[in-house]
């Protein structure tokens, strides 16, 4: 029996999720358009503890200083953040200037409480875990999903030893994929999926942009395993284009400036692994995580990459950050 053509077009990832569909009676959703811009509508969230003007290192635990100067801290971040963003999404934008971003973010609003942020007692954690079910709460985020559209929620607080928290965390009607322990209760779900982003307003721009990175990792591997994760990513000595902590002569975590240098096709990436090789070190990203994180971004496929996979067009990866509800409702994979 003939089964070439058959495999070649087989992804038991979209097999598995158009079934999901078929079980629960969801409608066969057409598949939206990716190789396009989205805009992404962020709500900034601020939590300063203060006490005489200053922020109060007896609840932050490591921060103390002056109330205007870290709220103009996290303004300041926040700008670099988006930029940052931004110019990842931008498909092999470091050698193609014609190419635009995937990604534009848009901030809606800037709410801010002066006060701790809300905890509780998690079993298993050390320290008092961030309450994000109250914080939503205390924000209406039913009101800002649901009639405002805000996607993405950027949380700036502390952490400091005092509090434990969730570098990103995701609720909506397809789950919890997020870098979390996705616990499906410790946010409220909605009718439309959103992400909070935990930043630490000790830290700076690189901090709160792994915090994506690792987002990201965790949505792509979801949706396609064995293409993101195996083929894109690599494994341990055999890195492809590696992950966050990791670049392609990453040894070990957080190698951001390792003067090793080995061949990779990270510029010039393909599924099958034909496209060039050229020998690169840490040179190439100046041993600057935030500069590595965005060239990274970069080359993730995006937006009219003109690559396949077995005989398929890759869509634009940025879609699932971009509109993850769509492409899900639609049981879109990370190929056509």
């Amino acid at each position: 029996m003939k089964i070439g053509p058959f495999r070649t077009r087989f992804s038991w990832s979209d097999w598995f999720r158009r079934l999901t569909r078929l079980l629960t009676g969801q409608p066969d959703v057409p598949p939206p358009p990716t190789h396009r811009p989205f805009t992404i509508p962020v709500l900034i969230v601020r939590y300063f503890p203060v006490k005489s003007g200053r922020i109060d290192a007896g609840v932050t635990g490591t921060v103390d200083a002056p109330l205007d100067e870290v709220r103009r801290h996290t303004v300041e971040t926040t700008g670099r953040v988006i930029q940052a963003l931004e110019t990842g999404s931008t498909y092999h934008g470091y050698k193609d200037p014609t190419a635009q971003p995937s990604l534009r973010y848009q901030i809606v609003d800037t709410l801010e409480f002066l006060e701790p942020l809300p905890t509780y007692d998690k079993p298993g954690h050390r320290v008092p875990m961030t309450d994000y079910h109250a914080v939503m709460d205390r924000l209406n985020i039913r009101h800002w999903v649901e009639e405002r559209g805000v996607k993405e929620v950027w949380l700036w607080g502390y952490h400091g030893g005092v509090i434990d928290l969730w570098e990103s965390n995701m609720a909506g009607p397809y789950g919890d994929i997020s870098n979390s322990d996705r616990d499906p209760m410790d946010l409220p779900v909605l009718s439309q999926t959103y992400t909070v982003y935990h930043y630490n307003y000790e830290r700076g721009a690189s901090e709160a942009v792994e915090n994506h990175m690792h987002q990201i990792e965790s949505v792509l591997r979801h949706i396609d395993h064995g293409l993101f994760w195996d083929r894109f990513v690599g494994r341990p000595g055999a890195w492809r284009c590696g992950w966050a902590h990791y670049p392609p002569n990453g040894e070990h975590d957080y190698d951001w400036a390792n003067p090793k240098s080995v061949w990779t096709d990270i510029e010039d990436w393909t599924p099958d692994g034909t496209g060039e090789k050229k020998q690169i070190d840490c040179t190439r990203w100046n041993g600057d995580s935030l500069t590595w994180f965005i060239y990274w971004m970069q080359n993730l496929p995006g937006a009219n990459n003109g690559l396949t996979y077995r005989g398929r067009p890759l869509i634009n990866w940025w879609a699932f950050i971009g509109d993850f509800d769509s492409l899900m409702a639609a049981g879109l994979g990370l190929v056509e």
